[in-house]
């Protein structure tokens, strides 16, 4: 895909540090063949100094899926996003959203709100880097400022580089007073404005994040003209409430698993070829702990794989434990 044509799949899952590694991602894909994954956030510099197959790497199941940068040099953005590109990815995306001290520090995340010109250089030379789309993700504001006008002049700065899809966090990023987890909830919602933005700039494909929790949210944004929408927590803790039939609810698509059950089968073979390189029962694990959330034996599942699954040499005799710990027939017969 060039980086001028339409992007924005309707169903994305955002990327979540600690959580949206290459095992999370193949666990989501199971749930749905068509939404857009992400990565962690990976910082220009570790993209081109670091260990570039542990942070880049991922298996083909994963497509679509999206790189996220974090950075404000323009000329190592294009770099990263070259070997990006490079690697595979379908989508090289910008955080201009984050609010964590240490992004702060380094000059890039949210506090980049305050700078959409260099935003805009950034987008610019990853766009002239490499052929993929260049996507920005960002927040309505920070601190003081007000939304309603810092918020059009900055996707009108991105747009006039190019890019063509936004991703906007309905709400402002305290840099001062909040912590990180705080600025997740405490921030209030504004998602009138981001549906004026998308009147405002019919141009540009944008999407919603922030505060979504059901498939019916999701559907009732994209009926409102939204180009995408965009899950975070609630795809990790609950990821049935979101991906299970999703597919079918979207796109009008074939779903590739009908039950959390099938999910659980359909991570076998992936879990073999881990363990068989060598790799930790939990490092996948760890990420389908709220596959059963809500239904019956959903806690034993989860005490189960959290107390078993690190064990040294775990393997398919602790999964299996784990599911026997959860009533099938109940699940059938709700």
């Amino acid at each position: 895909m060039k980086n001028n044509e339409k992007s924005c799949i309707p169903l994305q899952i955002a990327p979540m540090m600690d959580w949206t590694d290459r095992h999370c991602r193949a666990f989501h894909r199971t749930l749905s063949a068509r939404a857009l994954l992400y990565t962690e956030m990976v910082t220009a510099q570790a993209v081109i100094h670091g260990d570039r197959m542990r942070l880049l790497g991922f298996d083909d199941v994963e497509h679509p899926v999206a790189l996220q940068l974090g950075g404000s040099d323009p000329g190592l953005l294009a770099q990263a996003a070259r070997i990006g590109a490079d690697f595979g990815y379908d989508e090289i995306n910008l955080n201009v959203g984050c609010p964590s001290d240490r992004v702060q520090s380094g000059c890039f995340g949210a506090v980049l709100m305050e700078r959409p010109d260099l935003v805009a250089a950034c987008c610019a030379a990853m766009i002239a880097a490499q052929p993929l789309p260049v996507t920005v993700k960002c927040r309505i504001g920070v601190d003081d400022q007000d939304p309603a006008q810092v918020l059009p002049a900055f996707l009108e700065a991105v747009a006039a580089a190019g890019v063509r899809h936004v991703i906007i966090h309905a709400r402002k990023a305290w840099l001062q007073g909040l912590s990180p987890k705080e600025n997740r909830d405490i921030p209030p919602l504004d998602y009138p404005l981001v549906m004026a933005m998308k009147q405002a700039f019919p141009g540009l494909e944008i999407c919603i994040n922030g505060g979504i929790t059901s498939l019916e949210q999701v559907q009732g944004f994209l009926k409102q003209g939204l180009d995408g929408v965009m899950v975070g927590r609630v795809a990790y803790h609950d990821p049935c409430a979101i991906l299970l039939g999703a597919d079918s609810a979207v796109w009008g698509a074939p779903d590739p698993v009908t039950d959390p059950f099938q999910a659980a089968d359909a991570m076998r073979p992936y879990i073999a070829r881990h363990l068989a390189q060598g790799g930790r029962l939990h490092q996948i694990t760890r990420h389908m702990l709220g596959l059963f959330t809500g239904r019956p034996g959903a806690r034993s599942w989860r005490r189960v794989l959290s107390e078993g699954a690190s064990r040294p040499g775990a393997a398919f005799d602790v999964y299996d434990a784990a599911l026997a710990e959860v009533n099938r027939p109940a699940l059938a017969a709700q």
